[in-house]
């Protein structure tokens, strides 16, 4: 690996933004379809990314091999995003675009994204719509028969496309379909409960991976001439999350210690609309979707360590700080500003529920306002969810909240091909950086999966290997790096096996995600993240000294927990490590000792408009820092503003 600093080049387009894309696509080579069967793409990640590029592919005559850590395709996490798809279709009429969808996420994420892969993304969220319309998901519609549209945070139109509280289940089920389409034609290998734990690499090109059958235990080789990866995002790194416990990023941070480039991994959104933590056994936090920020109303009482009913409490008696602080986006306006602010409110005292560690979302006024019928129409599986939960109807008494981890904006770096550093390493939806800069706005993450899955990544993937047909050397499971792969998986397994601790994995990570939720969360300092980066560190080092594992190395729960914990624990350091070289506040990277008078977020343009994208240099080494240069010609970066 090596040791010198570089600039990156993402590869952007030149010439006027609008075309760009088309151009690009333009410019990419072709395969002839009756070649098209002699090459083959290993997909790891079958959610809206990667299912929709299997897909995608497989129509197009590749061979294709699509791998799930889950035992279907169908419950990969994609499933819980709840509130919606973003697309600029303009059926509210009220003054939407391409363009400005466009500069909405470029604002949300504090002009820390790439501004071409951002027009691009803006660019294919219509035929996201149309697709999905096709595939049969039953989007919302109004009484006339026209989809329906509502509002999420950090905008003033209304474009969210959405399914009720179910959006993510029933855009996978379109996807799943169109994959299992392609299974049953032969033109996808489906691989369930498989598990990646090495990437393989011949002559600097991604050729393969190792992966562990979750069942019996057995590592198994896998060659190709492209992969995939699109595993979603590393929040669990946090342990209490809204992830499964199945998306552990595990994937990426095994591409990273094989040389590809993360990107800006301390760029991680903490979602204001989770339940509250009412244990120290939780093993995840349930989301309450955004669009519940529509009709609903965030507030504390005035009053400190008020313990009264929330509906005795008089109206001039409840502060509703966000309408209060940023008038003009007032409950919806964007995650990173409304985490924090429901933080201070906690911190300061007003804090409500058992523990006083949450804030009140009232449903009272639009109850009111529509009916019981009308709210029960839009939000009526959440509430029922909740209710479930926390045995209290919202219908008659507020929702409590309080922030959890819940999205990664940082990621594996990819190019405007969506192409890693290491050639024929591509990465989609979550698992990349490439969108959402430094805060991520509300519904752009499905959009940005089905763009990435449906509209990028079979057509910028096609083009490399259009590119290398004629030069890509043949390659099988028989080459000496897929040998050398084994041995090093192996031995990973034995060094946990025989350590003979006392703490099981999950104590370890538990421990990993208080550090990381206490220092690397929603406010960041200076003596923090360094106090965060000399914890882990000694997490690391007992993590090694006492680990405990039962069992053998076939069917053993445990022992793939503690793999991935290992690349957890790494992690953690990184995004500790970025986010103390990122010497400013931007997005969702909040750091209290670069703010303004008003206590907001203050970026520093002069010496961080770019991407960090870290290289590892071993276990023992502090990793590389590059950088990418952003550069706007289109949008000029200015003082993001919700007030």
């Amino acid at each position: 690996m090596s040791g010198e600093i570089k600039k990156l080049d993402s590869k952007q387009p030149d010439g006027p933004i609008e075309t760009a894309w088309d151009r690009h696509r333009f410019s990419l080579k072709l395969v002839n379809p009756a070649n098209r069967r002699k090459r083959k793409v290993l997909v790891v990640g079958t959610g809206l990314a990667g299912g929709g590029s299997a897909a995608g592919l497989a129509e197009l005559g590749y061979q294709v091999e699509a791998f799930t850590i889950l035992d279907s395709p169908r419950r990969s996490h994609s499933i819980a995003a709840q509130g919606g798809v973003n697309a600029a279709k303009n059926y509210p009429n009220d003054n939407d675009s391409i363009w400005r969808l466009f500069y909405d996420t470029l604002k949300g994420g504090d002009f820390r994204g790439n501004e071409k892969s951002t027009y691009r993304l803006a660019q294919c969220a219509n035929s996201i719509i149309d697709q999905a319309v096709a595939q049969g998901v039953p989007f919302t519609r109004e009484y006339a028969g026209t989809l329906a549209n509502r509002s999420f945070g950090g905008v003033q139109v209304s474009r969210t496309f959405y399914a009720r509280g179910q959006t993510g289940q029933q855009l996978l089920l379109g996807v799943y379909q169109s994959l299992m389409k392609e299974v049953g034609k032969g033109k996808v290998k489906l691989h369930t409960r498989k598990e990646l734990l090495e990437l393989i690499i011949v002559n600097g090109r991604a050729r393969g991976i190792i992966t562990r059958d979750l069942v019996t235990g057995e590592l198994e080789k896998h060659y190709g001439d492209a992969v995939i990866i699109a595993t979603g995002g590393f929040c669990k790194t946090y342990y209490l999350s809204t992830n499964a416990m199945a998306s552990n990023g595990a994937a990426q941070t095994r591409c990273w210690k094989k040389g590809a480039y993360m990107a800006n991994p301390c760029m991680t959104q903490i979602h204001p609309t989770s339940l509250p933590v009412m244990g120290a056994y939780m093993a995840k936090q349930t989301l309450m979707s955004e669009a519940l920020r529509n009709d609903g109303r965030i507030w504390v009482p005035k009053k400190k360590e008020d313990k009264r009913d929330p509906n005795t409490i008089p109206d001039d008696e409840r502060d509703y700080f966000l309408e209060r602080r940023y008038p003009s986006f007032g409950n919806l306006a964007p995650r990173d500003i409304t985490s924090r602010a429901i933080k201070q409110a906690v911190d300061g005292g007003n804090g409500v529920g058992p523990t006083g560690v949450a804030v009140y979302l009232d449903f009272k006024d639009a109850i009111e306002r529509d009916g019981y019928d009308k709210i029960k129409d839009k939000y009526g599986n959440l509430f029922d969810m909740y209710k479930h939960i926390v045995n209290e109807s919202p219908y008659e008494t507020p929702m409590r909240i309080y922030p959890t981890a819940h999205f990664t904006m940082g990621g594996l770096w990819v190019d405007y091909n969506l192409q890693s550093n290491i050639k024929g390493l591509f990465v989609g939806g979550e698992s990349s950086y490439e969108y959402h800069g430094a805060n991520r706005l509300g519904a752009n993450s499905l959009m940005s999966a089905m763009t990435d899955g449906a509209f990028v990544l079979p057509v910028t993937v096609a083009g490399y290997l259009g590119e290398t047909f004629a030069t890509l050397e043949k390659v099988d499971d028989t080459h000496e790096e897929f040998d050398i792969g084994m041995k090093v998986v192996q031995g990973r397994i034995e060094r946990l096996m025989n350590i003979k601790g006392t703490r099981t994995p999950d104590q370890f990570h538990r421990a990993l995600g208080k550090v990381m939720f206490d220092n690397v969360g929603i406010e960041r300092t200076e003596k923090k993240l360094i106090e965060a980066i000399e914890s882990i560190k000694n997490i690391k080092k007992e993590f090694y000294a006492d680990l405990m594992l039962a069992g053998d190395e076939k069917m053993n729960n445990e022992l793939e927990k503690a793999l991935r914990v290992e690349d957890t624990i790494d992690l953690g350091l990184l995004m500790a490590r970025d986010a103390l070289e990122r010497r400013e506040s931007c997005g969702a990277h909040y750091r209290m000792d670069f703010v303004d008078e008003d206590g907001e977020a203050q970026r520093d343009d002069e010496n961080f408009q770019h991407v960090a994208a870290w290289e590892y240099q071993g276990d023992d080494t502090e990793p590389l820092r590059h950088i990418e240069e952003l550069v706007f010609n289109s949008i000029q970066p200015s003082k993001r503003s919700y007030k």
